[in-house]
């Protein structure tokens, strides 16, 4: 099946699914049919385990999003499949690369369906075409429609063969949804890779190359190399002695200071906001201080050193910050925004392993994002599948802690519990919980391609 085709027929697969519908099951089928149609028609490029794993996390991102519906779920499956096509298409360029590349083609798209040269397979028109279609289709055509407009003015009921009936069909919302269709759809299959981006993909390799001038490369033409060297090393020094007294004085403020109970969330976001600053500020020097020659350096033994201390500094209060998020937690209860502190803290361990990593293997920057990547789209996903609102609201009750009734409203997905609940201690949500049971019965009420399939399994 050739590239023009394929996109014509999601397109249309695209307009049957979304006319008169809003989004619901209908995305998680399409998504289905993109991932099956990239497993069907590209299999032999299929050379790597990479490859099968994003085709399964493609399917559960899919069905994810056609039982939840929401903005996490939809940010998976767009993920997923993205990463599918793109590691399917452009094996050879790194991954990193998809952000930009689907910004930029969604403008390049509206100008570059227009080059119809491009995409259209290049077809010369000769007589013989020419005959047939006067031939087998004007001339019959023209016949058909005179004869059918005399036999109508002498029959009624042959006239109301075709008169009588209409189509309940708003042609507008239709070339609308084509249209939508038609540009997703070519964006998705016939996206355009600037040559820039196969030029600068080496820029974006794990390991250095050339190391013989990168060893003598200084970050500032000012400074010889030695002093460049002598200021790293004091820099971190006084970084690890400054993070050392912010660690004693950070947990002696977490563990050992009476605070009031009312000041604690309040300190504890504070806290966490300097932590997330520091450890962000953390990469960044190391990614400063090696992204050339001081990785080579054989001179730089001590900067190595420094650096290693300041990772594991790094590591220390990120793990104190973990422990006075769980103590926040059994005070206060769950909430998506703690969670979201624990995703974090964890992405920021597993950033500092890789920075280490970087170090002692002597890795690019860049190997610093590409692995990142990966790992930012594995939290993407676990979040789309685990029902946080459920164990927030399951949580919560069985510890008796933040179970306020509008709180437990204005969380997702945990219908079952908060009823339950609300019904044993006869409490009331307020205006939150109407919203709630009216946005379920709207969901309910909907057609099957508009669904979110969880509602389907609530009791009205």
């Amino acid at each position: 099946m050739k590239k023009h085709q394929i996109i014509l027929a999601c397109s249309i697969v695209f307009t049957l699914l979304f006319y008169n519908e809003s989004i619901g099951v209908n995305l998680a089928i399409f998504g289905l049919l993109l991932t099956g149609s990239i497993c069907y028609f590209f299999q032999d490029r299929f050379t790597d385990r990479s490859h099968l794993i994003l085709v399964v996390t493609s399917v559960l991102s899919c069905l994810a999003f056609a039982w939840y519906g929401d903005f996490v779920s939809f940010l998976a499956l767009a993920l997923s499949i993205l990463f599918l096509q793109f590691k399917t298409q452009d094996s050879k360029l790194k991954i990193v690369q998809v952000f930009p590349l689907v910004f930029l083609n969604a403008f390049a798209s509206i100008g570059r369906i227009f080059m119809f040269s491009q995409w259209l397979p290049e077809r010369k028109i000769h007589n013989n075409f020419a005959k047939k279609l006067v031939a087998y289709f004007i001339i019959p055509t023209v016949f058909l429609i005179v004869f059918f407009t005399a036999y109508s003015f002498g029959s009624t009921h042959f006239s109301s063969l075709l008169t009588d009936y209409t189509l309940d069909i708003d042609i507008v919302e239709v070339i609308l949804i084509g249209v939508l269709g038609f540009y997703i759809s070519f964006s998705f299959w016939n996206y355009w890779v600037p040559e820039v981006c196969y030029e600068k993909n080496e820029l974006l390799d794990n390991d250095f190359k050339n190391i013989a001038e990168i060893k003598n490369q200084s970050t500032f033409s000012f400074l010889d190399i030695d002093f460049e060297r002598k200021s790293g090393e004091i820099t971190l020094v006084l970084l690890n002695i400054m993070l050392l007294v912010f660690i004693v004085t950070y947990n002696y403020e977490q563990f050992f200071e009476v605070i009031e109970k009312s000041n604690l969330s309040a300190d504890t976001h504070e806290r966490v906001n300097s932590v997330i600053f520091s450890i962000i500020m953390a990469v960044g020097v190391i990614m400063f201080y090696f992204k050339g020659g001081f990785n080579f350096d054989k001179k730089a033994v001590w900067l190595k050193k420094l650096a290693k201390i300041w990772i594991v500094l790094n590591g220390l209060l990120i793990v104190s910050t973990i422990i006075k998020n769980s103590e926040y937690i059994s005070v206060f209860g769950l909430t998506y925004k703690r969670l979201g502190v624990y995703a974090f803290l964890i992405l920021a361990i597993i950033g500092l392993i890789f920075v280490f990593f970087k170090i002692t293997k002597q890795k690019t920057n860049a190997y610093l994002a590409n692995q990142m990547v990966w790992y930012f789209y594995g939290t993407v996903l676990l979040c789309s599948f685990i029902n946080w609102g459920n164990l927030i609201t399951t949580y919560n009750i069985a510890v008796n802690k933040c179970v306020e009734p509008i709180f437990l409203s204005g969380l997702n997905f945990n219908d079952e519990a908060r009823r339950a609940y609300f019904s044993k201690l006869h409490l009331e949500g307020q205006i939150i919980e109407m919203n709630r049971e009216e946005q379920i019965d709207e969901y309910q009420n909907k057609t099957f391609l508009s669904k979110a399939l969880y509602y389907e399994f609530l009791k009205k």
